[in-house]
């Protein structure tokens, strides 16, 4: 195993070695890294105007809408089954559903949705989503779209689901709640936050939600959603901002099998190692002034091979593994090694970064689908000011993962429109190449109409 890590870290450091030069990101003067900003990749005038052309060509729908045309295609309402004791379907069964899980996506609630939809009351919407409605369930309908959306020919133009991102996006909350706390950098001294934190593919889906603090570093949620993955989507890579990683979380999935590629603020200042004092590194010799602790992951690392494993079969949560290694460094001999291994694939992760024009654009581009993403549920979320009025953690999870569930909803709408949009223009004649699409957005969201009066012209059809 030792001598193992210490060929690939040669490989490693040797293959950035030949790279190093060919951009002008990177530089090392007078034994320190000099980093230069990379340039913005300009978005081509050919992209500007088609993304205009499909904006224009988007039909507007209402939400309701929206969601049963998706289920017409998908039916992801057959995951909405009842808790084991309950059977019956009550009356108008399908359009209070729909209407429930709006309810919860908006934030509207019960009350204000039972006023804004003829015949479905407040008793119907509440007995739906005790019985049908469950965090299960609706995580169970989302992965219905996603892996249904990763199966339409167009999604393939924007990635191969095999890369994803994650990060948090923060809501007000004006109930008492153990994840509650103040935020100052977004709501001041007096005002307190909660943060859902997503995970997204590279096709733009959520894989996975989950309602957590602001307090912890967010690297203790990186995993979890990697793991609990119940899409058809093999993510093989990762990546968050700085928030999101730490030498352990690098240690893990390397012991897990993905490659984690976080975007790390203040680049050059990272402490990088080497596996061997008194070895020559070539040009990066001076940046590699500490050694890891190798001897310490080779007498640990049949304890690490078994936390893995746990961590594969999911016998306990993931954030908590991640939490009690974290904690219990440096004195604990097992979370020592997992920092000590997570400095070496972190020291060759940074090392390739630096020298490796595509990976670094791989890491920015997904990132900005993240954080893109986040316009949607901000649009979609907006009763009661968008802020979590409710303190109870499954009602906050119900919502987060309703608004996922929506958000995924509209996305598989946009890439069916979308690419029936692109195959219009090509029969008229007009050039639209993939590299072109690959730019284009998958979820522009105001032609979608969340508010108002519901079902207006619908009647109930299942």
């Amino acid at each position: 195993m030792k001598a193992q890590l210490i060929l690939q870290f040669h490989q490693s450091v040797g293959e950035a070695d030949k790279r190093f030069g060919l951009d002008t990101f990177a530089d090392i003067k007078d034994g320190n890294l000099k980093l230069k900003r990379d340039d913005k990749a300009e978005i081509p005038e050919a992209v500007k105007k088609l993304q205009k052309v499909i904006d224009a060509s988007m039909p507007t729908i209402r939400i309701e809408e929206l969601l049963m045309e998706v289920d017409r295609e998908t039916n992801f309402t057959r995951h909405f089954i009842p808790v084991q004791q309950h059977h019956s379907r009550p009356k108008n069964f399908y359009k209070t559903l729909i209407s429930a899980l709006i309810s919860q996506a908006t934030n509207l609630g019960v009350v204000a949705m039972s006023a804004s939809v003829d015949d479905v009351t407040v008793d119907m919407l509440r007995h739906v989503l005790q019985f049908y409605v469950r965090e299960e369930t609706i995580t169970a309908a989302s992965a219905e779209i996603v892996n249904q959306h990763h199966q339409l020919p167009f999604s393939e133009v924007h990635g191969s689901g095999q890369v994803s991102s994650s990060d948090a996006q923060r809501f007000r909350i004006r109930a008492d709640s153990l994840l509650a706390a103040y935020y100052p950098r977004y709501y001041g001294y007096y005002e307190k936050a909660i943060g859902i934190y997503t995970h997204v593919s590279d096709q733009y889906s959520v894989y996975s939600t989950k309602a957590i603090s602001c307090n912890p570093r967010e690297a203790l949620y990186v995993l979890d959603g990697i793991l609990e993955n119940n899409t058809i989507l093999k993510i093989r890579e990762h990546t968050t901002d700085t928030h999101g990683y730490t030498e352990i979380i690098f240690a893990l999935c390397y012991l897990l099998g993905y490659y984690f590629m976080p975007r790390i603020r203040d680049l050059k200042d990272q402490q990088l190692y080497r596996v061997e004092r008194n070895v020559n590194y070539g040009v990066f010799t001076p940046l590699l002034n500490k050694t890891a602790d190798l001897d310490i992951v080779e007498e640990q690392w049949d304890e690490m091979i078994h936390v893995a494993t746990s961590l594969k079969e999911r016998t306990a949560p993931a954030h908590v593994i991640v939490e009690r290694l974290t904690n219990s460094f440096p004195s604990d001999r097992l979370a020592k090694a997992f920092t000590n291994l997570g400095r070496i694939i972190k020291t060759e992760y940074i090392l390739r970064y630096i020298t490796d024009k595509d990976l670094r654009r791989t890491v920015q581009l997904q990132l900005n689908k993240g954080e893109y993403r986040h316009n949607l549920p901000r649009w979609i979320f907006f009763a009661n000011q968008g802020e979590f009025t409710t303190g109870d953690y499954l009602e906050i999870m119900n919502k987060a993962s309703a608004l996922s569930m929506v958000s995924n909803a509209i996305l598989y709408w946009n890439t069916s429109r979308i690419s029936n949009i692109v195959d219009e223009l090509r029969k008229q004649g007009e050039t639209v190449d993939d590299d072109l699409l690959a730019h284009i957005s998958l979820l522009p969201y105001k032609h979608v109409l969340p508010n108002g009066t519901y079902f207006i012209e619908q009647e109930d059809t299942k």
